[in-house]
């Protein structure tokens, strides 16, 4: 009887850690800025059909997509909430770029001292 109730803990423990951990996509996509409808959805598949993902990566995407399509059904109001915001305003790239642009960070860097090693200078221009 015992070691039906372990193996009873066992499994749902194991269930439990794999919905807990389950849906990854679909949270760090809805993290950020608004990325449109089923945005966790459309990661997980983009990372499955790459076939330059590696091989760890490909079969935890596989398993996490049904997980991710769930939950982004479950935030389809949320999406649907803000989808009349814009969706790069708030992307840490865009900031960047804006920011370089406010501050002149071109110019600046245009008059900079060139890098050098040991005194040779190193050419850091792709």
């Amino acid at each position: 009887m015992i070691a039906i109730n372990k193996c009873r803990f066992a499994g749902l423990l194991a269930c439990l850690s794999l919905a807990g951990t389950s849906g990854c996509a679909s949270i760090m996509s809805h993290s950020g800025p608004d990325q449109g409808y089923y945005p966790g959805t459309r990661a997980g598949a983009k990372v499955v059909a790459d076939s330059s993902n590696g091989w760890v990566m490909r079969p935890l995407a596989a398993l996490d997509l049904p997980f991710t399509a769930v939950l982004d059904t479950l935030l389809l109001p949320w999406d649907y909430f803000r989808s009349d915001s814009d969706r790069t305003g708030d992307s840490p790239r865009e900031r960047v770029l804006r920011s370089e642009q406010q501050n002149h960070t071109e110019e600046s860097l245009a008059g900079a001292a060139p890098l050098t090693i040991n005194g040779k200078p190193v050419n850091t221009a792709p």
